[in-house]
């Protein structure tokens, strides 16, 4: 049989099971043990057993769990309520006012959960009720907070960018290192958007009062704890006092001593926390089960070396294969989420991107900002749904609202290919 057979009957199938409802990560296993059956006289028990075991073995990935539960904890905290609190005087007075809160609250709280859905569904709780009662236009309030939610794929500590560190054995600290300042300049293109949006509209919002020195003092405290956790956890990676696991874990003791402190850890709170990081853990790692045993069958039918050679065939020039690869991964991530994205590729384009000369730690970055942007288009963009089911609005709506966004992002993927140092130049300069 033909590779191109082989390539119609797996994305078939995988669509077929994905159309049925059946779980991301069953339907990834359930792909591969069709085509083990079709296209290969391999014994299935042995390999899939072999191949999970391999792929769920990794000490790096003891760190994913523990990040998720950092953030679980903080997020049945008052974080979002101190955070807005918190920045409001400080960001309330630029052009566009408090929708800066949305993005800079956001990118804080990315620090700490490593999640899109979560920073959505945090700070939108506070923002959406509060910017609707100084009357915000709906479309600027949805779409700061859809774009804004995606940084927590790329400021680290970042669960995807540790899904991608493990599928291609790169560093964890080091991609944290490498995500760290495109992170804040993402976020700073989103403000730069709203501030270009509110001059040229002149809208005019009630912001509140900048307030006394006694009150900024007061809001720089509300501040200072969650300062102070994200420093700790992403300053002892990068300063080599411990590794990304060790900081995970010292995370999760910093995310309870800061839930003690603010009074709101209760057995509640705690179990459904605990229960919250083993659910969404056990799905990602279902998923990498599904996604390793997956690329080992297509590996077994030549697909991967059959696509490389193609495309190694179109002589492509680097910048060429990065717009290839955007458009591909733009598409492919309106019916994935990014962790399926990532697992279910990196195993055909790990050595094409490779074999362009590109650094894997910019590649780690790159990739994540366009996974980002499927976390806002339909029909398959968690952020979507998550605002659909805090707004009332429908999907359209929101992904209209989004799309600006969409384009800020599109365009910091051309500076960052223009600008590869905004993603190299941390990881060594500490190294």
């Amino acid at each position: 049989m033909t590779e191109t057979f082989s390539i119609i009957i797996f994305l078939s199938t995988l669509f077929i099971f994905l159309g049925s409802g059946v779980w991301i990560g069953a339907s990834l296993l359930l792909t591969a043990i069709v085509g083990m059956f079709l296209f290969t006289s391999a014994p299935i028990g042995d390999a899939m057993a072999i191949t999970v075991w391999s792929g769920q073995s990794s000490w790096t990935l003891t760190a994913l769990p523990l990040f998720i539960w950092m953030g679980e904890i903080l997020f049945r905290t008052r974080l979002s309520e101190t955070l807005f609190r918190g920045l409001s005087p400080f960001m309330g007075k630029m052009p566009g006012g408090l929708l800066h809160v949305n993005i800079g609250a956001s990118a804080i709280f990315a620090a700490i959960s490593g999640s899109s859905a979560a920073t959505v569904a945090t700070v939108g709780k506070m923002a959406i009720p509060e910017l609707r009662k100084r009357k915000y236009p709906e479309k600027m309030i949805i779409g700061t907070l859809s774009g804004a939610g995606t940084l927590g794929l790329l400021i680290p500590p970042s669960i995807s960018m540790i899904i991608y560190g493990v599928t291609v054995n790169e560093s964890i600290a080091q991609l944290f290192m490498a995500s760290m300042i495109p992170g804040l300049a993402l976020a700073a293109c989103f403000m730069t958007y709203v501030i270009t949006w509110a001059l040229i509209s002149r809208n005019k919002f009630d912001e509140g009062p900048i307030g006394s020195f006694k009150d900024i003092f007061f809001s720089v405290m509300d501040l200072a704890p969650v300062l102070m956790l994200i420093m700790f956890v992403i300053g002892s990676i990068y300063t080599g006092i411990a590794t990304a696991t060790e900081a995970a874990a010292l995370g999760v003791i910093g995310s309870i001593m800061l839930a003690l402190f603010q009074k709101s850890m209760t057995v509640e709170s705690f179990k459904e926390s605990a229960l919250g990081a083993v659910r969404t853990s056990c799905m990602i790692m279902f998923i990498l089960m599904g996604s390793s045993f997956l690329s080992l069958a297509m590996g077994f039918t030549g697909i991967p070396k059959a696509l490389a050679v193609t495309i190694v065939g179109w002589e492509l020039s680097p910048y060429a294969l990065i717009l290839i690869l955007t458009i591909f991964y733009i598409i492919l991530g309106m019916f994935l989420d990014g962790i399926s994205s990532i697992v279910l590729t990196m195993a055909v384009i790990e050595p094409l991107v490779r074999a362009a000369g590109f650094d894997m730690l910019w590649f780690g970055v790159y990739l994540m900002i366009v996974v980002e942007m499927a976390q806002i288009t339909p029909p398959i963009g968690f952020n979507l749904f998550v605002l659909q089911g805090m707004t009332g609005k429908d999907i359209g709506y929101i992904a209209r609202a989004s799309m600006p966004m969409f384009f800020v992002m599109c365009a910091f993927v051309i500076i960052l290919v223009a600008i590869p140092e905004l993603a190299t130049w941390l990881p060594k300069a500490l190294k």
